[in-house]
């Protein structure tokens, strides 16, 4: 190997190692420990009083739907959830949704302008009364002569079921009231044409 006159080496000759401080080992990490559930302490004035199974299966619930919600993982779901379970006080119960939600999100409040005019309904004492439908004369008429057959023996019978189903008509094409007392008018007419009938035939078989 040829050294040169200002003591370098030449160009890619090996040159000797340099001397350094020795290597120091890493220290290993210890272990970490898994992240512990810290349950929030509340006060309640009844947090002593025992619970009903009632009670527990009420606050499942609300660990069901912060589970859902992705409010709670898989491992806190389930430590909460065997807590609850065997849960003996209040206290003990609200401990385990004190940072969770009892209920659905309210929703955001809209202001007047979002929510356009509101409609305020009017009192029953100022609105109008619905028009009432008229009776219809004839069927009245119709009425009054099928009543009137019993005190006359039947002889107003025929015109009762004419003036019943006259009336009938008029009162479904003019829509007044009235229906009921044409039909009352129109049984009671055919009741007495049937007497008056059934006399007739008695008559002239026995007469």
């Amino acid at each position: 190997m040829a050294v040169q006159p200002w003591g370098e080496q030449e160009f890619g000759a090996a040159r000797p190692p340099v001397p350094g401080p020795p290597a120091m080992p890493y220290p290993a990490m210890p272990p970490t420990a898994p992240p512990q559930v810290v349950m929030p302490q509340v006060a309640m004035p009844q947090s002593a009083m025992r619970a009903a199974t009632a009670d527990r299966e009420r606050t499942v619930d609300v660990l069901k739907a912060a589970f859902a919600e992705g409010r709670l993982s898989a491992a806190e779901y389930g430590e909460r959830f065997e807590a609850a379970s065997t849960a003996q006080t209040y206290g003990q119960l609200a401990r385990l949704v004190a940072d969770l939600p009892a209920g659905p999100m309210v929703a955001p409040q809209m202001t007047v302008a979002q929510a356009g005019p509101v409609m305020v309904p009017v009192p029953p004492t100022f609105l109008a009364p619905p028009p009432q439908r008229r009776t219809n004369a004839v069927a009245v008429t119709s009425l009054v002569l099928g009543l009137l057959c019993v005190p006359t023996g039947g002889l107003l019978g025929v015109p009762a079921v004419i003036a019943g189903h006259i009336g009938r008509r008029q009162a479904a094409e003019r829509n007044e009231e009235g229906d009921g007392m044409a039909v009352t008018g129109i049984v009671f007419g055919w009741l007495s044409i049937a007497f008056w009938v059934t006399i007739m035939m008695t008559l002239a078989v026995f007469g």
